[in-house]
């Protein structure tokens, strides 16, 4: 249905307290990437959450086709999202609920020219280590007020640093380095999304014998990267062009797996 037919009741604890969770999927040729993984990590955040999704990852991913055939839109941009439901108000989740699952189809962004990014390091602090982290909940706000400091400062996207100062990941993806050509991205017990797209770039270095490493960084050593990027679902590898208004090395490794990401992402 339309967008504005479709309704949520006002104390669905989702819209009273962001108590749900959300994955965000490229589609290609009519075919969700890594469906499979985004669906299993939602299924494992309601677990934790203790929310009892009312549909298999299966079903889910069968709804999935069922949206983009009806909307015709094979290149796409595909919303899940599943909240406890409505509920009374107050913190303590009631048993009557049920669940609420939504799924939106959305204009995608091409991939090629490949965007670009400047970005800002935030004054915003994530928890270090957060076993919410693991999961794309519907509680975002320290990412939103992060991208909006980074907008206003001039940039494309925001840099997160946990509450021990080290560099976490961007407001919306994972973030990369090149250093002594070698592919770096921080461990997850810093707080960072293990996230889909970030998993699909160490399974092509590994694939092509580029050696990987993670660790954990601070930001001022970021500044002396050879190379920076971003990985995320709906733009896919993106690279670093500055960050905190000083420009970024350009390493051809970040070319290369965003070329090779590119190919994954068409495959049949």
């Amino acid at each position: 249905m339309p967008d504005a037919q479709a309704a949520v009741p006002v104390n669905d604890r989702g819209f009273m307290y962001g108590d749900g969770l959300f994955e965000t999927l490229r589609v290609v040729n009519g075919r969700p990437f890594r469906a499979a993984e985004h669906l299993d990590r939602l299924a494992r955040g309601a677990d934790f959450l203790k929310i009892k999704s009312p549909f298999t990852p299966d079903e889910l991913k069968a709804f999935a086709g069922q949206i983009i055939e009806k909307n015709q839109m094979r290149d796409a941009i595909l919303r899940v999202v599943l909240t406890r439901g409505p509920g009374e108000r107050g913190y303590t989740p009631h048993a009557s609920g049920r669940p609420t699952v939504a799924m939106t189809l959305h204009p995608a962004p091409p991939l090629d020219p490949p965007a670009q990014w400047k970005l800002v390091t935030s004054s915003y602090r994530v928890p270090a280590p957060d076993p919410l982290a693991a999961f794309k909940t519907l509680n975002k706000l320290a990412h939103i007020m992060a991208r909006i400091e980074a907008v206003e400062r001039g940039g494309d996207e925001a840099l997160l640093l946990n509450t021990d100062g080290e560099v976490v990941e961007a407001a919306s993806g994972n973030v990369f380095w090149i250093s002594r050509n070698r592919v770096c991205t921080v461990p997850d017990k810093c707080g960072a999304l293990p996230g889909i797209t970030r998993a699909v770039v160490l399974e092509i270095c590994s694939a092509s014998g580029l050696q990987t490493n993670q660790r954990i960084i601070k930001p001022e050593a970021l500044q002396q990267a050879e190379g920076i990027f971003v990985t995320q679902s709906v733009f896919g590898v993106v690279p670093v062009i500055a960050l905190d208004g000083k420009p970024v090395a350009r390493s051809p490794l970040v070319a290369q797996l965003r070329l090779a990401y590119s190919e994954r992402l068409c495959r049949p």
